[in-house]
């Protein structure tokens, strides 16, 4: 058989293709490599064995990805600190060095490389390799098992390998490796023993785990992951037989033999790694870097004098903290002290947003001069908080955002940075202590059916039910160890700076809980990560938001709209069904009755806790122009200007009504809102109504607002300050089709119209579109079209037009069949317009009659899709025979829905 070296990825595991030889001689040759006198010892080698097991935990949306030396590199760049860090890359601390195992990952391997690679088990690796250190005098010690176990192997070593240098024999209990100080002192102890071979059989993964934390403290040479290899050395374990193993029936051999241990293991837990191994690997080229585990080097954060206050707002800073503050009199001066502890070792600005305090929060504050407090006079809400006062976090490599019942531990915020450099993760989140000091299980996994229904009929009974069936992470491993996760409660983030940039403000649509479920998801779905650091610990006093039947109940319901926002509409009512079925399930116990009324009625879901926006408050709120052009909408003018009324009125965007060829009293409607900007012309035309509107303001970016569309402050924040970002072009909010009223005909046309692509990554459409400067610049004036929205959609590609996840705008759409023809008809000439007058562009780019059959097609899933599908087809076919026949007569007559009006 070849020697030739190779790496394979599987699943997220780099898997390093050796024959055992050269195996053997790897351990053997890195061992003996620093031992020559006078020569300093090389870092350590950490060897594990890859069986289905190790992908399933270790592997690409394993619990564990990223943790070990075994993983491709993120591509997400370490931009943090880089500007000072000392010049050189910093060193690694460990090598790792992955053998293949298991024979499912044998047979992919051989499959990707032609070639027949051997099993390399510990257990059978475990055996050469004592021969060779008993003969190169290496020592060797063992760490796990009994110390009942641990006696039998001893004599057994005396009679089979008087030579072995025995270093030492180790057998933690599972609480000491669990404890960072007695693991340190446990890793001292290996290093007093000069062991330079230690072999770990703790059990995967906390064998991995704590060879990863602790490996270096220990002075080994090389560390062997081999499981129950100890077991097997003593005697106490019998493996299978020969045949068994060559036949990959090992796993049944130990599930027959230890049913109750291995049962979940091989029954449950990694039958989905086969899929996994199958779909997702590959050869991987000689030169494809590997994750290597850095020791954290908190010298290498830019320090300054040490001094216990924080820097001022125009100052550069290692972190800006960011606290939302309501009636926390009692907890601000705790946070702020443990902050100060931290000042003396980072620079920090410290920005709090207080909310509508009514207590003494803003007195407190006054008390330390050097935070920039700001009042924003009214409950913004948590992610209202935050947007109003971002724009303070100055020049800083990250941003913290706090709970304001929060104390941080000192060396926490070093911790959660060292984290974000040596991980490439975007965010961080610490371990949160309860007041008792017990750890609060603070992570979570993405919220879905399956997960929400297993909280709902379990709670927190069986927590070490399978992940899919829970939210919640209740394994205290899990808490022990760094890893990457899903999300994590919202009371501790630490934010890279430049993530922070990229994905603007919190969606204020949540008011209180959820927001930080929505940030983490968006986070992740532009390629950062989420790491949790057990090192970093903050004790939470679960004060800051109280407790009520409402909140509880308001917490329910944003689960709820989360899954709105970013699920189907059928998958969203059948987790609604769930979340409804968790609260009617607890109603009759005391700290839930009322809730599930609540919850289960949305009609009362106005009833619950929601921002209160002052007129004069818009703290933070990015400028920006609405231009809305009206033709008689008296109807519906005011309903869209109301959410927009208290920033026109306190000037903190500007609004312009232009009201063209208006025979009803739209344009005094209009003026009725303070702050609102009418102007009036006699040409019934919208695109002059919009150029209009342009040439009376010099305000950017600027929002195109249909009159009857109603757009969320939340919303519009978010579009305004996307466009306000450099390089931004265009933008427009997420939309939702209101069809309350309609027809059926006409409801299955809309549903199948969300199904298509085209539908959701254009600008048309939604009646909301937006543009910086330099964006509409690309187009002088607006022209002569019938479709201004997809005149603009034209002018940018798909990477200049950017969606975004704000709170849907409402789109009303028609009552009935016909007036669904007559909007259609309007569509299909507004394209046929532009086909005939922009070019090759237009050709390309504009809604295509093929292009939408293909996706149609694609949208159907089962027959009820496959109706929406069928009356979709129709109905567009009836439009666009409607717009040719118009084309044909020359009649332009605007068609205008008036049954939703």
């Amino acid at each position: 058989m070849s020697s030739e070296y190779r790496r394979v990825d599987l699943a997220g595991i780099v898997v390093d293709l050796l024959q055992r030889q050269d195996a053997v001689a790897r351990i053997i040759d890195h061992s003996t490599s620093g031992r020559s006198a006078g020569q300093d010892r090389t870092r350590p080698l950490s060897v594990v064995s890859a069986n289905l097991d190790h992908v399933v935990q270790f592997g690409a949306g394993g619990r564990w990805h990223g943790v070990l030396g075994d993983s491709l590199r993120p591509t997400q760049p370490l931009r943090l600190l880089q500007a000072n860090a000392p010049s050189g890359d910093r060193t690694p601390d460990m090598e790792w060095l992955t053998l293949l195992d298991g024979a499912p990952l044998v047979a992919q391997s051989n499959r990707l490389t032609g070639g027949s690679w051997p099993r390399l088990a510990g257990s059978d690796l475990i055996g050469p390799i004592l021969n060779e250190a008993e003969r190169t005098g290496l020592s060797v010690g063992f760490l796990g098992g009994s110390a009942e176990i641990h006696d039998e192997l001893s004599r057994t070593l005396a009679e089979h390998r008087p030579r072995l240098q025995v270093s030492g024999f180790w057998a933690p209990a599972r609480t000491e490796l669990e404890d960072h100080d007695a693991s340190v002192a446990l890793a001292n102890a290996i290093h007093r023993t000069d062991t330079d071979i230690l072999v770990v059989g703790l059990g995967k993964p906390r064998q991995e785990l704590w060879m990863a934390a602790y490996g270096t403290l220990t002075g080994a040479q090389t560390l062997l992951a081999f499981g129950a290899v100890v077991d097997f050395l003593a005697g106490a374990v019998r493996r299978a037989p020969t045949w068994v193993s060559d036949r990959g029936l090992e796993w049944a051999w130990r599930l027959a033999a230890e049913p109750r241990r291995m049962a979940r293991r091989y029954l449950v837990d990694d039958p989905p790694g086969l899929l996994k191994i199958r779909r997702d690997s590959s050869v991987l080229a000689d030169d494809e870097p590997v994750i290597d585990s850095v020791q954290p080097q908190v010298e290498t954060i830019r320090s300054h004098a040490p001094l216990a206050s924080f820097v001022g707002r125009h100052d550069s800073a290692d972190v800006t903290v960011l606290v939302v503050t309501y009636n926390n009199e009692d907890t601000i001066d705790d946070l702020m002290l443990s902050l100060r502890r931290e000042a003396l070792t980072l620079a920090l600005r410290v920005v709090v947003a207080d909310n509508g305090s009514v207590d003494g929060t803003l007195e407190r504050l006054q008390a330390h001069p050097d935070v920039i407090a700001v009042s924003t006079e009214s409950n913004l809400g948590y992610a209202g908080g935050i947007n109003a006062v971002r724009f303070l976090a100055g020049d800083c490599s990250a941003v913290l955002v706090l709970n304001p019942d929060l104390t941080v531990g000192t060396g926490a915020i070093a911790a959660m940075l060292e984290r974000l450099v040596i991980s490439g993760a975007g965010i961080v989140v610490p371990r949160l202590l309860q007041g008792d000091g017990k750890t609060y299980p603070s992570l979570r996994r993405e919220p879905s059916l399956g997960r929400a229904l297993g909280d709902a009929l379990l709670g927190e009974r069986l927590p070490q039910r399978p992940v899919w069936t829970s939210e919640m992470e209740f394994n205290p491993e899990c808490y022990a160890h760094p890893h990457q996760v899903d999300w994590a409660t919202g009371a501790a983030l630490l934010i890279d700076a430049g993530l922070d940039r990229r994905l603007g403000v919190w969606d204020e649509q949540f008011f209180l809980y959820s927001e930080e479920t929505d940030y983490f998801r968006r986070a992740r779905e532009s390629g950062a990560t989420i790491w949790y650091e057990p090192e970093a610990v903050m004790t939470h006093h679960m004060g800051g938001s109280g407790a009520s039947v409402a909140l509880n109940a308001l917490m329910a319901a944003n689960r709820v709209r989360y899954v709105r926002k970013h699920r189907s509409a059928r998958y969203a009512s059948a987790f609604k069904s769930v979340v409804v079925l968790h609260e009617a399930l607890r109603s009759a116990r005391p700290g839930h009755r009322g809730i599930f009324s609540l919850v289960s009625n949305e009609q009362r879901w106005s009833e619950l806790p929601r921002a209160t926006q002052e007129p004069g408050c818009t703290f933070g709120f990015p400028p920006g122009a609405v231009i809305i052009p009206a033709h008689n909408e008296s109807s519906v003018i005011a309903r869209t200007l109301a959410p927009l009324a208290g920033l026109a009125a306190s000037g903190a965007i500007e609004v312009i009504v232009a009201c063209n060829g208006c025979t009803d009293d739209t344009a005094e409607i209009a003026r009725g809102f303070a702050g609102v900007r009418v102007l009036e012309s006699q040409i019934p035309s919208k695109v002059a109504a919009l150029n209009l509107a342009d040439g009376e303001t010099t305000v950017y970016p600027r929002l195109y607002l249909d009159a009857d569309i109603v757009i969320t402050p939340s919303a519009l924040r978010m579009t305004f300050d996307y466009l306000s970002r450099p390089g931004a072009l265009s933008a427009r909010p997420a939309f939702e089709y209101v069809t309350a009223g309609a027809s059926w005909p006409v409801r299955a046309f809309y549903r199948a119209r969300r199904r298509l692509p085209a539908t959701n990554e254009a600008l048309w459409g939604a009646g909301a579109y937006g543009m910086s400067e330099i964006g509409r610049r690309r187009f002088d004036s607006f022209p002569d079209v019938t479709a201004d929205d997809l005149y603009v959609d034209l002018q940018f590609s798909v990477e200049e037009k950017q969606i975004l996840p704000t709170p849907p705008v409402q789109v009303s759409t028609p009552r009935s069949v016909a007036s669904l023809m007559s909007v259609l008809r309007r569509n299909y000439r507004g394209q046929d317009e532009l086909r005939s007058g922009a070019g090759a562009m237009a050709e390309k780019h504009a809604p295509d009659s093929l292009r939408t059959l293909e996706q149609l097609l694609a949208s159907v899933s089962g027959p009820f899709t496959a109706v929406d599908a069928g009356i979709y087809g129709v109905l567009a076919i009836g439009g666009r025979l409607k717009a040719r026949n118009a084309s044909r007569m020359q009649d332009q007559r605007w068609e205008r829905d008036e049954s939703s009006r």
